[in-house]
C-alpha cells in the first residue's frame, strides 16, 4: 500500500521511522519537549515507535507514566500550562476513552474559559484502526469523537512525509493536537525530507487527480482508495483522490474545488460510517455552491455499526476494503444509484 510518487532522491524511512525522527528532532532543538505515556522509555513504545530515545535523552525528557491515562493525559495538560510542550502517547487509541475528562474538558477548554491568558500546547498520538486482530477494544477509529470538540485540532497522516511534519507542525501550535496514527502504517515506507519541516495541520493533500468522481478520504483508506482508483482508471473512470489529513479543521476549499470538478462525491473512512467524518464533508458540500455540481447523490463508505470482530476475516468485513470502493465509485460514475 503505497503512493505512488515520482522519484524524488529523498531516503526512505518508515511511518514509525519518521515519527521517532521528528521527535527525536524536537527533542534536540526544544528543551521544552518531554515524551510521556505508557511503556515508552524503556520498552520503546507499545509500537516500537519511540524506540531507544530514553537512551538519548534520558528518563527526565522520555517519561514513563503510570498505568492511567487519565492521570497521565492530566500530566501532560499540565505540563502544557506551565510552558513545557509534552508529546503524550497511547498505547491505543481505545485508551483516550479513559481520560476524556483532561482532553475535552480540560485541555479543549482552558484556553476560552480563561480568556486567552493561557495555552495548551499540547500533542497527543493515537495508534488507531483495526487490522492486526487485536479485537473491539483496541482496534476503533475514534478521530470524529475528538473532531467534535471544539479547541482541539485532529489529524490523521496517511505517508511518513506527513507523518513526521504534521508532528512538527503540532508541536509548533499554541492549542492541544490529536493525531491519529493507523497501526497498520507503521511499517509502510515512503521519501521523507531530512531535517525540520512542516505540514500545515489545516491543509488536505490531492493525491491523485481526476475528472468523473471526487473520493475524499483519510488515513490507511488513502492507499485502498488510491488502489481502487487504478483499477477504475483502466475502465475509464478517472477517480480524483483527496487525502483530508486534517479532521479538525477541514481544508473546504480543496474538497469543494474538486466537486465542482468532478460532480461526484464518495467519502471513504474506516471508523463507524455512523456519524463519522464522512458525514460532516457531505453536509459541508450540501451546504455550499458545489451542491449545485453534483450529477449524482454523495456516497458514505464507513464502517459498521459493528464493534470490531477479532475473527480476521469478520474484522476485514467490517470496514471498506479495495473492492467496495470500486464498486461504489463504478456505481456512481455509471449513474447506476
Amino acid at each position: 500500500m503505497n503512493i505512488a510518487v515520482v522519484d524524488s532522491g529523498l531516503r526512505e524511512l518508515s511511518y514509525a521511522e519518521a515519527i521517532r525522527e521528528a521527535m527525536d528532532i524536537a527533542l534536540a532543538t526544544d528543551p521544552r519537549v518531554v515524551l510521556m505515556g505508557e511503556d515508552i522509555g524503556v520498552y520503546g513504545g507499545a509500537f516500537q515507535v519511540t524506540g531507544d530515545l530514553i537512551d538519548k535523552y534520558g528518563p527526565d525528557r522520555v517519561m514513563d507514566t503510570p498505568i492511567s491515562e487519565l492521570g497521565g493525559a492530566g500530566v501532560a495538560v499540565g505540563a502544557a500550562l506551565t510552558g513545557l510542550r509534552p508529546i503524550f502517547e497511547f498505547q491505543f487509541s481505545d485508551f483516550a476513552t479513559l481520560a476524556m475528562e483532561q482532553i475535552v474538558n480540560q485541555a479543549a477548554k482552558l484556553r476560552y474559559m480563561l480568556g486567552g491568558a493561557v495555552s495548551v500546547p499540547l500533542v497527543m498520538r493515537f495508534p488507531a484502526g483495526s487490522g492486526t486482530g487485536a479485537a473491539a477494544q483496541h482496534s476503533q477509529s475514534l478521530e470524529a469523537w475528538f473532531g467534535h470538540v471544539p479547541g482541539l485540532k485532529v489529524v490523521q497522516p496517511s505517508t511518513p512525509q506527513d507523518a513526521k511534519g504534521l508532528l512538527l507542525a503540532a508541536l509548533d501550535d499554541p492549542d492541544p493536537v490529536m493525531i491519529f496514527e493507523h497501526k497498520l502504517l507503521y511499517k509502510m515506507r515512503g521519501p521523507v525530507p531530512e531535517g525540520a519541516y512542516w505540514v500545515p495541520l489545516d491543509k488536505a493533500e490531492v493525491r491523485r487527480t481526476g475528472t468523473d468522481v471526487t473520493v475524499v478520504a483519510t488515513g490507511i483508506m488513502v492507499h485502498k482508495a488510491l488502489e481502487a482508483a487504478e483499477v477504475l482508471a483502466g475502465e475509464g473512470i478517472a477517480a480524483e483522490v483527496i487525502d483530508l489529513r486534517s479532521i479538525r479543521p477541514l481544508d473546504r476549499d480543496t474538497v469543494l474545488a474538486s466537486v465542482r470538478k468532478t460532480g461526484r462525491l464518495t467519502c471513504v473512512y474506516e471508523a463507524v460510517k455512523t456519524l463519522g467524518i464522512g458525514a460532516e464533508v457531505s453536509a459541508m458540500v450540501a451546504e455550499s455552491d458545489a451542491f449545485d455540481y453534483l450529477d449524482a447523490p454523495i456516497v458514505r463508505l464507513g464502517g459498521a455499526d459493528s464493534p470490531i470482530p477479532y475473527n480476521p476475516d469478520l474484522e476485514r468485513a467490517v470496514v471498506p476494503q479495495v473492492p467496495d470502493i470500486i464498486a461504489a465509485v463504478r456505481d456512481q460514475a455509471r449513474g447506476a444509484l
